[in-house]
């Protein structure tokens, strides 16, 4: 975030981290520490674009399909996606 901005933000009352980005911002990266907070915002997991479900019983196929959003958590927390079928925390 540049001076301007920063000067905008605060100038909004907006709250600014130490990294520059308001709290809106930081949590739009879509870094998550793990299953549970991931599935807070997409409750049946984010998988590649064109990713299945490598499942036994009945495959998930209502997870969000987003390539960046997948590539951002699992750059940050390889453990997000244990079975490696392109989707992170999926589930039913």
């Amino acid at each position: 975030m540049n001076a301007k901005k920063l000067a905008a933000a605060a100038a909004l009352g907006l709250v600014v981290t130490a990294l520059g980005a308001t709290p809106a911002e930081a949590g739009a990266t879509g870094i998550y520490k793990n299953c549970t907070k991931l599935n807070h915002k997409y409750p049946h997991g984010v998988g590649k674009a064109r990713a299945h479900d490598q499942t036994s019983g009945t495959p998930v196929r209502n997870f969000k399909h987003s390539t960046k959003l997948y590539k951002t958590a699992m750059n940050h927390n390889k453990g997000l996606d244990r079975d490696k079928d392109g989707i992170a925390c999926e589930k039913a």
